[in-house]
C-alpha cells in the first residue's frame, strides 16, 4: 500500500498543495419573480489528499456547492479553480472534459444500468476517453478488484446486494483515475454495516492519496472524514478537523454481521 498522505488541513500554508480553490462564490437562482441566494461569499481551500465531509441543513447550500465543485454548476459570481484551472467561465463541453478527466461522482442512487454487468457499468466513463476497448476492459477490472468485486464482474445489478451495487458505483468514479472524488450522500440508502465497509474503502482510498469530498447529513458517517465543513444559510459556518477520528475497519469488527 502507498504510504499515507498527511494532508496540511490549512491550505493557506506553503506547503500544501491546494486541488480546490473556491473564491467568494455566489449563487443566485431566479424562481419566477423570486431570486433566491444559495450561496453567499463561500471561500474555502482544499488540499491534495483530504477527505473532507460537508454537512449541513436542507437548503444550507450544501448541494449546490457540490454541484458547481462537481462542473455540474456554475457560480454566479466569484471564482472556482480545480487543480490550477479556473473553471468559472469555461463552456458546457470544456466543463464536461474536466468532468470526464478530473472528476469522478458516486451518488446515493447508485445509477446503475439495470440491463448492463458490473463491468461493462464500470467500463461506462471510458467510453468518453481516448482508450482502446481492452484498455476500457482492463481499468474497469482493475476498478472492481480495488473495491472487492473482483469476482462479481459478470453480474447484474440486480444480482448485488445494496453495498455491492454501490461498490459497482465507486469502481465506475474511479475508472479514469480522477484526481478528486465527489460523493453526493453515498451512505443514505444503506444498512448501518454497510455504510462503514463503504467508509472503509474511502478511507483506504483516501491513505492512497486520492482527494474526496463528502456530502452526508449523518453526523456517524462524517466523522470518518479527516474535516467537516457546515454550512448554514449559503455560507460556512464551520471548518473543522475531526479530531479522534474512527478507522472503518476496526468498527466493524464491533458491528454485527447480517448473519448474526
Amino acid at each position: 500500500m502507498a504510504t499515507t498522505i498527511q494532508p496540511d488541513v490549512n491550505a493557506s500554508t506553503p506547503s500544501a498543495e491546494v486541488v480546490i480553490r473556491v473564491e467568494d462564490v455566489h449563487k443566485y437562482y431566479d424562481l419566477g419573480e423570486q431570486k433566491v441566494h444559495a450561496l453567499r461569499g463561500v471561500s474555502v481551500n482544499i488540499s491534495r489528499g483530504e477527505f473532507v465531509a460537508i454537512m449541513g441543513a436542507s437548503g444550507s447550500g450544501k448541494s449546490t456547492f457540490m454541484n458547481i465543485l462537481g462542473c455540474l454548476d456554475k457560480p454566479s459570481s466569484g471564482h472556482y479553480i480545480l487543480d490550477g484551472t479556473d473553471v468559472s467561465e469555461l463552456s458546457k463541453r470544456e466543463l464536461a472534459a474536466i468532468r470526464n478527466r478530473r472528476i469522478g461522482f458516486v451518488f446515493q442512487g447508485f445509477n446503475l444500468l439495470s440491463r448492463t454487468t458490473a463491468l461493462e457499468n464500470v467500463e461506462l466513463p471510458t467510453l468518453y476517453s481516448r482508450v482502446d476497448r481492452a484498455e476500457r476492459e482492463r481499468r474497469a477490472k482493475d476498478s472492481l478488484e480495488l473495491v472487492g468485486l473482483g469476482n462479481r464482474l459478470d453480474h447484474f445489478p440486480s444480482q448485488l446486494s445494496g453495498g455491492q451495487q454501490q461498490r459497482v458505483a465507486i469502481a465506475r468514479a474511479l475508472v479514469n483515475r480522477p484526481s478528486i472524488l465527489l460523493a453526493d450522500e453515498p451512505t443514505g440508502n444503506l444498512d448501518s454495516r454497510t455504510s462503514v465497509e463503504i467508509m472503509q474503502i474511502f478511507q483506504e482510498l483516501n491513505e492512497k492519496g486520492l482527494t474526496i469530498v463528502l456530502v452526508t447529513h449523518e453526523h456517524d458517517i462524517a466523522q470518518f472524514a479527516k474535516r467537516n465543513i457546515i454550512f448554514r444559510d449559503g455560507k460556512i459556518r464551520r471548518d473543522e478537523v475531526v479530531q479522534s477520528r474512527p478507522v472503518a475497519a476496526e468498527v466493524l469488527k464491533t458491528l454485527p454481521t447480517l448473519e448474526d
